[in-house]
């Protein structure tokens, strides 16, 4: 019979003071790294009780404390925290060596499980030579006392642990710990997935133990059910005896333990009635895509029952896992899991209500009409940028939040894409950026059915995807037959849980229209099912009579166990940002910033101001004066630009690049010359739900490659703020396949796009304003190369959520004779010809319409002042597309614009070429008055 043992007092530790601590071990060296406050180590020291001397007197002990009190200086890793190597660090490790001898070096048979030793780190110590074994990871908190082993990669750690091995000082020493405490956080200070195995070789989940609210047993014997658990495993035996018979026959699952036949056996009806369930809505809607929603109705269930880390109560829970569904037309997968995960907004009714009008399960997913949706999709590939914008949003706000003692940011992005997806050149785009940024909390799983549309694959697509993912930098895993093994799918995502490093690519080879005749051709992708094949498919799981739309009620159960293991983690999170508050006060006061939406009071007042006697710049350059300055308060603010951050004038100085492992904390993202993947990733950023305010800038000429994204932050209500240089043919030299024509009219006829064309400083801040004070509203800013007046007498930046006012007019109490209707840098080319005018004798209006969405939606009186409808003679001027002027000319008014694609030349000989001259507006105003 033992005597307390050092191990039960340091587990009771663990379990009531939310303590955490890890161990690596190697062939030569052993580290030992805590999570401890300084006030516990106090506890930690009375813990011992009696019988510590002997333990300290151990020679191993003196041996290696000895060791440290020679060395210049040591420290034990904590994080950020340093300890020096006195009284309480002696009896820490007694305590532990006391813990090891008892009871874990028992079972530590490592091919087995992961060893449990420790020690200290030193500065001084050569670490190019170890080779990392494992990780033993303990993490307890009041609200759910735990213990929770896991692993990771010896190449994972040997790498992450490299550069100390070349720290030269003790500050180049804590400056690498702290990048490895950071790298490592996943692993070592967070609360791992539910999906946890309870050894290295395990395939086993976590199932029962949650339902049992117990901690799976480091070994694999057999324990004693309790009742409860018993009741609930015999409330599934009817079903499970309806529908597989043929294998209990010989299984006595429900008097022993046996978990994983068990659970097997569940999931596989529970993608039963999700497979049941699409059909029947199908079939009643006489519409939608059901092909996809049957081949990957298993990776759907793992992802929602097993897996994802959500609370159907709370949808926009800040710390959840992100799920996007980048093959949107499957969205009925994704419908019927979130009505079986208990979301209200998906209930049976809204099944029965697919694609109808008014809906909430529309024939594409909306985030802005379904909770529980993310991201808006659709148009296929975007939602892989989508998700990978989700997945830098959190790896950002990791980097610049979490604290050793207090993680409030640790999430997973999981994006399924089809074989449409892998075709898109922005999925391409997007996964190139994702495995340079090293997001390895991104996992992309493939729907590899080989159909599309039109046929099977092989009709336009050979390539090896998973090869193609391997060379951008990812982990590539196959699952090749989850319709026979859904452990398998289980099994990829903990590989990809394990993964430091790299995104993880997951290629699941599907049954496109699983159980039906189409199965496996393009006829599945779409349409409905003859009543023959559904009564066989009926069949075929054991469905008999049953009316459509039945749910097992034991599957409500089960998803239950997910949904509060959610409920769970969302009162730790809450518990562990009341501790982060009360310990990082400044930090906290920001992050709470960007959870309430990113916007101080008074941030307005940051924007600068201009007056005459400024230096004439571009608007582009009154544009960079603008972000750098709402920069200082605004903390969500990030962007970045497609390789042309000197000529956009679109860079955060002094705030860093966003890069791993480097400085992920960094605002300014390097987006490279992927225009198309910028802007959905920018979508990804702004739906992330933290306040982050994402801009993206490129030239306007190339907003083409950006329009389906663009398109989409607009219909997803997500705030991005695109910023658009060399707006017109006034940039010059490089010629009519750089300088906008028809872009202009066709982003201002985006719904929802605010379009800004500003003439000076004052509407370029002005338009900021507006731009950021919407948040559920993209605004596109369309800025000169060309340099122009930073304040033209008459703008206004509050004018300009107003949309159009009156720059000028020396009518008095009159009407004008004409209006000269102006925006960007042609305003000031009315300004002129206004007042050549003026001086002989006419009266003239000049009026700027920065931005024709906000000025549309003033109320009629507002516009009638500005434009009277009995002022007929009216001239437009703005170097682009006619298109959309005539409705502020009227039919007597004349429009001057660019009807042809520009010409490479200088910018004033460009303008005047195509009439963009004070001489020409004039003579066509002239000409107006005289009829």
């Amino acid at each position: 019979m033992r005597n307390v043992s050092g191990f039960s007092r340091l587990r009771k530790l663990v379990e009531f003071r939310k303590i955490s601590f890890c161990i690596l071990r190697s062939d030569r060296y052993y580290i030992f790294i805590l999570e401890v406050r300084p006030h516990e180590l106090d506890l930690l020291k009375s813990s011992m009780g009696k019988g510590t001397s002997k333990t300290q007197r151990d020679p191993l002990v003196s041996r290696r404390v000895g060791a440290a009190k020679n060395a210049k200086e040591n420290v034990l890793v904590a994080g950020d925290a340093k300890f020096g190597v006195g009284a309480e660090l002696v009896l820490l490790l007694s305590l532990i060596e006391q813990c090891l001898k008892e009871r874990m070096v028992e079972q530590a048979n490592f091919d087995d499980k992961p060893l449990i030793l420790f020690t200290y780190i030193d500065y001084q110590m050569t670490l190019g030579d170890i080779f990392w074994d494992g990780v033993l990871f303990v993490q307890a908190s009041p609200q759910s006392p735990s213990t929770m082993v896991t692993n990771c990669r010896r190449e994972d750690l040997g790498t992450h642990l490299s550069p100390l091995t070349k720290a030269t000082s003790q500050s180049h020493l804590l400056h690498h710990i702290r990048y490895f405490s950071m790298a490592m956080s996943c692993l070592l200070f967070r609360s791992p997935p539910p999906l946890l195995p309870t050894t290295r070789s395990s395939s086993r989940f976590s199932t029962a133990c949650n339902l049992r609210t117990r901690t799976p047993p480091l070994n694999n014997k057999t324990t004693h059910l309790d009742d409860h658990y018993k009741d609930y495993k015999l409330s599934w035996r009817e079903e499970l005896q309806r529908a597989f018979e043929s294998e209990l026959s010989d299984q006595q699952i429900w008097e022993k333990e046996d978990d994983e036949l068990f659970q097997n056996l569940v999931d596989r009806r529970g993608v039963d009635n999700v497979r049941m369930l699409v059909v029947d809505a199908v079939q009643l809607a006489k519409a939608g895509h059901p092909g996809m929603a049957l081949g990957m109705a298993e990776v759907g269930f793992v992802l929602y029952r097993h897996s994802m880390r959500y609370n159907p109560k709370d949808p926009k829970w800040f710390n959840r896992d992100r799920f996007v569904l980048s093959a949107g037309h499957g969205c009925l997968l994704q419908y019927v899991l979130l009505h079986l995960a208990g979301f209200q907004s998906v209930q049976l009714e809204d099944l029965k209500r697919l694609c109808k009008l008014g809906s909430r399960t529309p024939g594409h997913p909306e985030n802005i009409v379904t909770d529980g949706i993310e991201v808006t999709t659709g148009p296929l590939g975007q939602g892989v940028a989508n998700a990978v914008g989700l997945a830098l949003a959190e790896a950002h706000l990791a980097a610049r939040f979490n604290k050793p003692d207090a993680v409030i940011v640790d999430h997973r992005t999981y994006c399924i894409m089809g074989d449409g997806c892998a075709m898109e050149g922005i999925s391409h785009e997007a996964a190139s950026l994702a495995a340079h940024w090293k997001l390895n909390k991104l996992i992309l799983i493939y729907d590899d059915n080989h159909n599309t549309i039109d046929g099977d694959t092989s009709l336009a697509f050979s390539e090896d995807i998973s090869a193609r993912f391997k060379a951008l930098g990812w982990n590539a895993i196959a699952v090749d037959n989850i319709h026979g093994d859904i452990g398998s799918f289980k099994n990829a995502l903990l590989s990809a849980y394990s993964e430091t490093q790299k995104p993880t690519f997951i290629k699941v080879r599907t049954l496109i229209g699983k159980l039906s005749r189409k199965e496996g051709t393009s006829k599945a992708h779409h349409g409905v099912f003859e009543e023959d094949d559904v009564k066989q498919m009926r069949q075929k799981v054991k469905w008999g009579d049953r009316e459509p739309f039945h749910v097992i009620p034991t599957i409500y159960r089960e998803m239950q166990i997910q949904t509060e293991h959610g409920e769970r983690l969302e009162k730790e999170w809450y518990s562990t940002l009341n501790y982060f508050q009360s310990k990082y006060p400044r930090e906290a006061v920001e992050f709470k910033i960007l959870l309430n939406g990113g916007l101080l009071p008074g941030w307005e007042s940051s924007l600068p101001r201009w007056s005459k006697s400024d230096p004439v710049d571009a608007t582009r350059g009154y544009s960079e004066k603008c972000l750098n300055q709402l920069a200082k308060v605004l903390p969500g603010l990030i962007g970045g630009s497609a390789d042309l951050a000197t000529s956009n004038k679109a860079y955060l100085h002094g705030y860093e690049d966003f890069h791993q492992p480097n400085s992920p904390w960094g605002r300014n993202i390097r987006y490279g010359i992927r225009e198309h993947a910028m802007a959905g990733i920018s979508n990804g950023i702004a739906l992330h739900g933290d306040g982050m305010i994402p801009f993206a800038a490129t030239f306007l000429i190339f907003s083409d490659y950006m329009k389906n994204s663009i398109r989409l932050s607009a219909l997803s209500h997500a705030g991005v703020i695109y910023i658009m240089t060399h707006d017109s043919i006034g940039l010059g030299e490089d010629g009519p396949t750089h300088q906008p024509v028809e872009q202009l009219a066709g982003l201002r006829a985006v719904p929802r796009l605010l379009v800004f064309r500003p003439a000076d400083g004052n509407e370029t801040a002005g338009a900021y304003k507006v731009a950021v004070a919407n948040r559920d509203v993209p605004s596109l800013i369309a800025l000169s190369r060309q340099k122009l007046a930073a304040n033209l007498e008459g703008t206004s930046a509050s004018a300009v959520e107003r949309g159009g006012y009156i720059l000028s007019d020396n009518s008095c109490d009159e009407l004008p004779e004409i209006i000269l209707i102006g925006t960007g840098s042609e305003l000031c080319i009315c300004d002129g010809s206004a007042e050549r005018l003026r001086k002989e004798g006419r009266r003239v209006r000049v009026v700027s319409l920065v931005c024709w969405r906000l000025f549309d939606g003033q109320k009629m009186a507002y516009k009638e002042l500005v434009l009277p409808p009995s002022v007929s003679k009216r001239v437009s001027v703005e170097a682009g597309s006619p298109l959309g002027w005539r409705e502020y000319v009227g039919r007597e008014g004349v429009v001057v614009g660019v009807e042809d694609f520009g010409a490479s030349g200088a910018y004033l000989d460009t303008f005047k070429k195509f009439g963009f001259t004070e001489e020409n507006v004039t003579n066509i105003a002239r000409s107006l008055l005289d009829h």
